[in-house]
C-alpha cells in the first residue's frame, strides 16, 4: 500500500489575521502526521524558515524537495514541493519544471498566468515492492488559458516517462468538469473522483471547490480516498482541507 496526501497549507506571508501560518502550523503537522502519507505533495509553501524551514525541521523523516516558482511578485519564493518518506522509498532522480511553453526556464510565464508555477518530481523506487514510480507535485495557475495549456503541458510530461507508473498531486484552481480535468483524466486516474470540496476559505466554502487532486496512471488500484475535514473550533489548518488517498499496485 502506498499513502499519498496532497495539501494547499496556505502561503505564510499572506495576512489572514486570525488564520495566520504561525496560528496554524501546529495544527497543519498534526494532519500530516495524523495520516503519515508515504507521498506528500505541499502547496503554497514559502521557502523561508517560518515555513519551509519548519517542516523540513518537524518532518526530518521525509525528502524534501521543492524548487522557488519565480517571477516579479511578491510571492516569487513560494513552491509546490514533494516530499517522500525515506523509510518507504529510495530516490534515483529529482527535478522541477515550469509549466509554460518553456517548461526549462526558471521562472518562465506565458498566456494568461499571473504567476509563474512549477512542477517539482522524483524518480523513486519502493523499498517494499522494489517497483520503481515517479511522484509528482504541482500549483496550476487560476486563469482560463493558463488552466488549459498547462494541463497539456503536464499531460505531455507525463506521457514522455509513460514507461514508469505515476502519481500526481496539486491543486489544480479548477473543477472537475473543466476541460483541465478532461485533459489530464485522458491518462491519469483520479483517487477521489466525486465533487467533494477542498477548498473552503476557512470554514467559508462548503460546496463547488472540488480544486485539490491526486491523480494516478492505471498501473494503480484506489483502495480509499478522503477528504480531511478536521479542525478544531474555528481554527483550520488551512484554507483547503488536504486530500487523501491510499493505491497498490495492480497485479
Amino acid at each position: 500500500m502506498i499513502k499519498i496526501m496532497s495539501f494547499n497549507i496556505r502561503m505564510g506571508l499572506a495576512n489572514d489575521g486570525i488564520n495566520h501560518w504561525h496560528c496554524r502550523k501546529s495544527l497543519a503537522l498534526s494532519r500530516i502526521n495524523a495520516f503519515k502519507p508515504d507521498l506528500l505533495g505541499i502547496q503554497e509553501c514559502c521557502d523561508d524558515e517560518a515555513q519551509a524551514g519548519f517542516l523540513k525541521q518537524q518532518l526530518a523523516n521525509y525528502d524534501f524537495f521543492g524548487v522557488q516558482r519565480g517571477g516579479h511578485s511578491g510571492a516569487a519564493m513560494e513552491m509546490a514541493p514533494a516530499l517522500f518518506q525515506k523509510s518507504s522509498f529510495e530516490i534515483s532522480e529529482r527535478g522541477c519544471f515550469w509549466l509554460s511553453d518553456t517548461p526549462e526556464q526558471p521562472g518562465s510565464l506565458n498566456w494568461d498566468a499571473s504567476f509563474p508555477r512549477t512542477c517539482s518530481w522524483f524518480r523513486l523506487r519502493h523499498r517494499k515492492t522494489r517497483k520503481k514510480l515517479i511522484f509528482l507535485n504541482t500549483h496550476f495557475d487560476y486563469q482560463p488559458l493558463a488552466l488549459v495549456e498547462s494541463a497539456k503541458v503536464l499531460l505531455a510530461w507525463v506521457r514522455k516517462n509513460a514507461d514508469t507508473p505515476m502519481i500526481v498531486t496539486g491543486d489544480f484552481n479548477t473543477d472537475k468538469q473543466s476541460k483541465t480535468y478532461r485533459i489530464l483524466t485522458k491518462y491519469l486516474v483520479d483517487a477521489h473522483p466525486n465533487d467533494e470540496n477542498t477548498f473552503h476559505d476557512y470554514g467559508r466554502i462548503d460546496t463547488d471547490c472540488p480544486i485539490d487532486w491526486i491523480l494516478v496512471s492505471p498501473h494503480f488500484e484506489i483502495k480509499s480516498s478522503e477528504v480531511d475535514h478536521y479542525h478544531e473550533n474555528d481554527l483550520y489548518p488551512s484554507d483547503h482541507y488536504p486530500l487523501l488517498a491510499t493505491v497498490q499496485w495492480k497485479l
